[in-house]
């Protein structure tokens, strides 16, 4: 064989046609490749495909950044920006047919039938979903994946509605509703199982809610130009992006299904009324809180969104009637909307920098913050005013919710801390919705209301305020009991 391959080595090679063959075989793979049209096409291509494919690296390796992406927050977080974007289109399209559509008076009662048709409805509901999710703990995943998916489904009974004008809208806008806030539970409950190592839950929540609000800061201008070329396509872009949400549920880890050692959270104002060691099961664990501290620091998250309820509403109407001196209507309702937001993004970005430092002080700081601009907002009732009232308000709501988030984390037992977290997050959102029916039936006069405004936050400063300083002073010693 070495004779053989010594014989073939020697054998010159002969020059002819296949030589040339190979010659424009090697010149098309060099030459034609790298300047031939096709190449044209394809540098073009990538040079589209780079602001999205760049966009989504980008994305991606934000959520995932910290040990979120091998925890699962990661994905968590993307849904939610998924989640926020898909609230958004609805939103423009409800508020386009129920508020824009009409004069100011109609609006009102359009607006004040809505509520009454939903949201008085969904006010019974909202303390309901919070313990039935609760006794379904083995199928979050699946739970996030129904609320978007119905939320998908009624997107496009909506889509018929608002043209027809007809009575379906209302039914489907509460399911909407109830959708949406059957989603926040869960995702709430879902957030303590996917901390990464050294990762509190505070910086989680932080992150969770900042790539919801840039979410919808993009799709709302988008939502904004669909609804300029019909009133149906910001509800087909819903539809679409919970479709997507309910895919990415499901690739959650399997661990967000798992209820290994949680129970239910048995809540009470005091160490007084818990009831002692619990050597028999209780057979209905309530709606109370876990220490005096959650439940102080709860109170003053209530009024705050509470109050954020009433502005959203109030300022709606006060503004269309009476709009920023020397803008419109819609620019007076944009400056508000984007000071809440800058608000709300500024509030999560300083509670994720402070992580749980002194969560008492900072939720007695920020509500007495906001009730001394509210009182200001009223005195001295202006244009830069109210922009402020609305900044403040936003960035309290963010900080004052992250630092609740740090006292779950602090005072509650683990096995009892996403049931208490799931039960607090359904009374913020009906404290939501209570303060909107308020600044739904004020009249429009820019004084009496933001009197009230202040009224509603200093109700639950007041309330709290010595609760949360003395708890500060003892450091959360006091620990809540599992029942």
């Amino acid at each position: 064989m070495a004779a053989i391959r010594a014989v073939s080595t020697l054998q010159p090679r002969l020059p002819g046609h296949y030589d040339g063959v190979a010659a424009a075989r090697t010149e098309f793979k060099g030459g034609s490749r790298g300047h031939g049209p096709g190449s044209r096409f394809r540098a073009v291509g990538r040079a589209l495909r780079l602001p999205v494919t760049g966009t989504a690296r980008g994305i991606r390796k934000a959520t995932h950044a910290h040990g979120a992406g091998e925890s699962g927050l990661g994905k968590l977080i993307e849904l939610h920006g998924v989640n926020g974007a898909g609230d958004v289109m609805i939103t423009v399209a409800l508020a386009s047919t129920v508020f824009f559509s009409v004069p100011t008076d109609e609006a009102r009662g359009r607006v004040a039938l809505y509520l009454a048709i939903t949201m008085a409805p969904f006010t019974l509901l909202a303390p309901v979903i919070g313990p039935l999710l609760d006794r379904l703990p083995h199928g979050r995943r699946a739970a996030m994946a129904a609320a978007m998916g119905a939320r998908a489904l009624l997107a496009l009974v909506l889509s018929g509605a608002v043209i027809s004008g007809g009575i379906e809208l209302y039914p489907a806008a509460l399911g909407v509703l109830v959708a949406s806030k059957a989603y926040g539970v869960v995702r709430s409950a879902v957030v303590p199982r996917l901390l990464p190592p050294r990762f509190s839950l505070v910086k989680a929540n932080s992150r969770v809610t900042l790539c919801g609000l840039l979410a919808t800061g993009v799709a709302a201008p988008i939502a904004a130009g669909l609804q300029a070329v019909g009133p149906r396509w910001p509800l087909y872009g819903a539809f679409v992006i919970f479709v997507a949400g309910t895919v990415l549920s499901f690739t959650l880890p399997r661990k967000v299904d798992s209820a290994r050692g949680e129970d239910r959270a048995l809540l009470a104002a005091d160490e007084r009324h818990l009831h002692g060691p619990h050597r028999k099961p209780v057979k209905r664990p309530g709606l109370r809180t876990v220490g005096p501290a959650v439940t102080h620091a709860l109170a003053a998250n209530a009024a705050i969104r509470c109050l954020s309820g009433f502005l959203i509403f109030f300022l709606a109407f006060l503004l269309r009637v009476h709009p920023l001196s020397g803008q419109s209507a819609a620019v007076s309702l944009g400056i508000v909307g984007v000071a809440a937001g800058a608000g709300n993004a500024l509030g999560t970005a300083v509670g994720s920098w402070l992580r749980s430092r002194a969560p008492e002080i900072i939720i007695v700081t920020v509500v007495a913050v906001v009730l001394g601009t509210g009182i200001i907002a009223a005195v001295f009732f202006s244009t830069v005013l109210v922009a402020c009232l609305a900044a403040v308000a936003g960035f309290a709501q963010a900080l004052a919710k992250l630092s609740l988030d740090a006292l779950i984390q602090r005072d509650v037992p683990e096995q009892v801390r996403t049931s208490a977290f799931a039960r607090s997050e359904t009374l913020l959102q009906v404290s939501w919705v209570l303060g909107g029916a308020v600044g739904i039936v004020l009249p429009l006069n820019g004084t009496l209301g933001l009197a009230v405004g202040a009224a509603i936050i200093a109700a639950g400063w007041l309330t709290t305020v010595r609760g949360l300083i003395d708890s500060a002073r003892h450091k959360g010693t006091a620990r809540a009991r599992v029942a």
